[in-house]
């Protein structure tokens, strides 16, 4: 399958999911998806595309929490350059909550306890939620990549991140 016809498939197949379709450059690909349609685009790029799940990346942008979860394509096609997908969700931040990919794929498991921790992400569906770089100790409900982060440990000594 060519590039050309692949995106061209997702356009089509998820008409009706996608938000905004940015073909940045011919290896990057941004394709934002409503957070209801998050599974079954996933699933889509990842198992019948055949896709690796590379990484997912969060960022609090005050208006909303995003998440990039960013998918590789490699064919040995000649007509076909290799490139990576992100699917964009952005998410309501005072309830940052979408299904979790965890039951997909394996590999989104772990990050998605790490967005958990950091940025107060909720996964539904998610295995096993649990803290994942945070002590135990680190309250909850407090946030550390959040634009609102506010120290709680007065003790603290914080000059290499948190």
């Amino acid at each position: 399958m060519t590039r050309k016809k692949l995106l061209k498939n997702i356009k089509e197949r998820f008409k009706d999911d996608i938000i905004d379709f940015y073909d940045k450059s011919p290896k990057r690909v941004y394709i934002e998806i409503k957070p209801e349609s998050l599974v079954k685009a996933a699933t889509y790029i990842f198992k019948d595309l055949e896709a690796r799940f590379n990484t997912a990346s969060g960022v609090d942008t005050q208006a909303n929490i995003e998440i990039l979860y960013h998918f590789s394509i490699e064919y040995q096609d000649p007509d076909f350059l290799n490139m990576i997908i992100s699917l964009r969700v952005k998410l309501d931040r005072n309830k940052p909550t979408t299904a979790s990919l965890a039951p997909v794929f394996n590999g989104a498991n772990w990050i998605e306890r790490e967005l958990h921790d950091i940025l107060g992400i909720n996964f539904e569906g998610h295995p096993d939620l649990k803290k994942l770089l945070l002590p135990d100790e680190w309250p909850d409900g407090v946030y550390p990549l959040r634009k609102d982060y506010k120290e709680w440990d007065k003790k603290a000594i914080r000059d290499r991140g948190v």
